[in-house]
C-alpha cells in the first residue's frame, strides 16, 4: 500500500472519528445549573456527577456554576439564562405566589428534607428554650428563611412573634455580633452559622441550637428546580439528570471524605476539613431523614407541602397561595426502589 494511500485512510478515519465526536456532542442535551450558593460541602454530589461522567452517560452536557443565594437561582431559572437550578423550595412559593402569570418553575429533587433554618442562641443569655427567646435580640438578614419564617417557628412554640427584638443585618456580620455579645441569638443555615461561629471563636458548647424542623416547622428546604418550559421540552434530559444526580448522591451519603475530592478539584482553596464537616452537617440535619430513609430522598408528602406552603404564604403574606403541584413535581424522579439510597446506621 503506498504512502499517500495509507495517509489518505488514516486521514479519513481520523475525519469520521471527529465527525462522530461532533454528532454525539451536538445530540447531548445542554444544562445549565445554577447553584445557591458557593461551592461547599453541600455542592459535592452535582460536582462528583460532572466529574465521574454520570450526567454524560444520560447524554447531558452539564455545566454547574456556584450562586449567591436561593433568590438568585429561582430568578435565573426564570430568565431562561438557566434551564436547572438548586434553591429554596420556600422561596420557589414566594417566587410563584409573587409572579402567578409569570414563568412555570418546579422543584423536581427535594435535597433537604428538612429547612436547615435554625436558631444559635448564647447560653450565657439563660438561652435553653424557645420561651428562654422572648425579651431578647435577634439577628439576621431580611432574607434569610429563619428570620422570614420566625412566625411560624414562634407559634408552634408557644411564643408572641413580637416577643423578640430584631435586628437586620449584613450576612457578613451576623455570626459576629454573636461572639461579640451585640445580641444574644441569631438565625442561619445550621451547617453555615455554626462553621462561621466556631471560626470566630465560640464553640458549639456555649450555644443552644433550635433547628426548625426540631421545633414543629415542617418546611422544606433547598430542591432541585427546572424551568417547566424546558421540561415539557426535554423530559427525558430531567429524568436523566435526576437519574445522574441520585446516583451520585448515594455514593456521597456513602462516602462523605472521598465527595468531598471533587470540590476541591473545582476550588482548590477551599478548606478540605471544614467542607467535610458542613457536608456530614447538612447530612446528618436534612439530608438522611426519617422520612426520606422511609420514603426515598428527592419526593415529598403532599399533606405536608400543602400545609408548608400555607405556613409560608402565611408568614411572608403572600398575595396568593400556590397551588403543590405548581410549586413540586415527582413525575422526572427515578422509581422509589433507586432512590432508597442511605446507608445502614451504625447500633
Amino acid at each position: 500500500m503506498s504512502r499517500q494511500l495509507t495517509a489518505g485512510l488514516l486521514a479519513g478515519a481520523l475525519g469520521l472519528s471527529l465527525l462522530g465526536t461532533a454528532v454525539a456532542q451536538a445530540d447531548e442535551t445542554r444544562i445549565r445549573f445554577q447553584l445557591d450558593w458557593r461551592f461547599e460541602g453541600p455542592s459535592a454530589p452535582f460536582l462528583m456527577a460532572v466529574e465521574r461522567g454520570y450526567f454524560a452517560e444520560e447524554g447531558l452536557n452539564v455545566q454547574i456554576d456556584s450562586g449567591s443565594g436561593s433568590a438568585g437561582a429561582i430568578n435565573r431559572v426564570a430568565s431562561g439564562a438557566y434551564e436547572m437550578g438548586f434553591g429554596d423550595l420556600n422561596a420557589l412559593v414566594e417566587f410563584l405566589a409573587e409572579n402567578p402569570d409569570g414563568p412555570g418553575i418546579q422543584g423536581v429533587y427535594v435535597v433537604y428534607d428538612g429547612t436547615p433554618a435554625s436558631v444559635l442562641a448564647r447560653k450565657d443569655r439563660g438561652i435553653e428554650s424557645p420561651a428562654d427567646l422572648a425579651g431578647k435580640a435577634l439577628a439576621a438578614p431580611a432574607f434569610d428563611t429563619g428570620y422570614r419564617a420566625w412566625g411560624i417557628f414562634a407559634a408552634a412554640n408557644d411564643l408572641e412573634a413580637g416577643a423578640v427584638e430584631w435586628q437586620n443585618v449584613d450576612p457578613a456580620l451576623r455570626e459576629t455580633l454573636l461572639v461579640r455579645g451585640d445580641v444574644d441569638a441569631i438565625t442561619g443555615f445550621y451547617f453555615t452559622s455554626l462553621l462561621n461561629l466556631e471560626g470566630r471563636g465560640m464553640s458549639e458548647e456555649q450555644l443552644t441550637i433550635m433547628p426548625f424542623p426540631d421545633y414543629g416547622v415542617p418546611l422544606y428546604g433547598n430542591a432541585i428546580i427546572a424551568s417547566e418550559a424546558f421540561s415539557e421540552a426535554n423530559p427525558e434530559a430531567v429524568e436523566g439528570f435526576l437519574r445522574a444526580f441520585n446516583r451520585a448522591l448515594a455514593e456521597t451519603l456513602a462516602d462523605p471524605e472521598g465527595a468531598i475530592e471533587y470540590v476541591r478539584n473545582r476550588d482548590a482553596l477551599i478548606d478540605v476539613e471544614m467542607e467535610t464537616r458542613r457536608l456530614k452537617l447538612a447530612i446528618d440535619s436534612v439530608i438522611d431523614t426519617e422520612e426520606a430513609r422511609a420514603n426515598g430522598a428527592g419526593d415529598v408528602d403532599e399533606q405536608r407541602l400543602r400545609e408548608a406552603i400555607q405556613l409560608v404564604a402565611d408568614a411572608y403574606d403572600l398575595p396568593s397561595v400556590p397551588e403543590p403541584e405548581r410549586v413540586f413535581t415527582s413525575r422526572f424522579l427515578p422509581p422509589q426502589e433507586e432512590r432508597m439510597i442511605f446507608p445502614e446506621r451504625a447500633e
